[in-house]
């Protein structure tokens, strides 16, 4: 079920952990919309003075954070990170008040999505993984997509909230599988991209124009998002339409991996995409753009 229904908008009292790419764009469209927000100060954040300055305010201890608000955002690096700000000490169920809705838009695995939620629950709290696809560019406009688990009511109450951020807000199922969901559409997502790398550095290597690779593809059958995001690299250098680390598509798909194989699904493309991913790493470090698998590949 997608959701796209406008609901009466009510401020809420919205706490924010992980104000990186993603987060700031989410941090802004909450502000915006009159709601009142706490983000927690860490050393990962992006600049948070625009958010200051537009009246949303911050503090340096998760739990106390936790203690004040009516909704706590989690958009953190992944599982670990998860775990540590919630299930952690001091972390933010030692403080959590009933009632309290906790919406995760990391990347997170499933498994552990599910302890948290049932760690919040015993606390009296309700839950709902809410991952996100599209990119920061989306973000800071308001026009995410959210993959939610979790129980419709829940998501029912929250919805005005959601689409601050969200342009299409997904209901996929119980909890963990927005989760699941995300790690499926970055599998196929990444894994297109990687394909198109490795292709795009053939190319070169064979002689073939990156304008006549892209032109060719984008007339037959490797017409897409991800050409569209790959072509920007090729012709001009830029990898600003993907800004994704080799690290953090490494991640994700070690992440799907893992998933795959409690499932016993098979996954031997997924592996090859690792592969790929962990030679780029290799070669340029693990802060380098995706997109730069092509010069890597080449």
């Amino acid at each position: 079920m997608t959701t796209t229904e406008q609901q009466p908008q009510t401020s809420r009292k919205v706490g924010l952990v992980g104000v990186g790419l993603m987060g700031h764009g989410i941090a802004s469209n909450i502000v915006k919309h009159g709601h009142q927000l706490t983000v927690l100060e860490h050393a990962g954040n992006q600049p948070i003075d625009d958010l200051l300055k537009a009246g949303a305010t911050s503090v340096k201890d998760v739990a106390a954070l936790a203690a004040q608000v009516d909704v706590l955002i989690l958009c953190v690096t992944g599982t670990p990170q998860v775990e540590a700000v919630m299930l952690g000490d001091n972390g933010a169920l030692s403080t959590l008040r009933p009632g309290t809705v906790v919406i995760d838009c990391s990347t997170a695995v499933p498994a552990s999505t599910a302890k948290v939620a049932q760690a919040v629950h015993a606390k009296g709290g309700r839950f709902l993984d809410t991952p996100m696809t599209r990119t920061a560019k989306e973000a800071a406009e308001g026009r995410l997509n959210l993959l939610v688990g979790g129980d419709a009511e829940v998501l029912a109450s929250c919805l005005p909230l959601l689409r601050c951020f969200a342009e299409n807000v997904t209901h996929v199922g119980d909890v963990g599988a927005g989760h699941a969901m995300k790690l499926l559409h970055n599998f196929v997502s990444l894994g297109t991209v990687a394909l198109l790398c490795e292709a795009a550095a053939c190319a070169q290597r064979a002689g073939v124009k990156p304008e006549v690779f892209v032109d060719v593809l984008a007339k037959g059958g490797g017409n897409g998002v991800a050409l569209e995001r790959l072509k920007p690299k090729l012709l001009t250098g830029s990898t600003d339409s993907l800004k994704f680390s080799m690290a953090n598509a490494k991640k994700d798909l070690g992440y799907y991996n893992d998933m795959a194989e409690q499932s016993s699904s098979s996954h031997g493309i997924a592996q090859a995409v690792d592969a790929l991913l962990a030679h780029g790493v290799e070669v340029f470090g693990p802060d380098r753009m995706v997109l730069d698998l092509v010069e890597a590949l080449r």
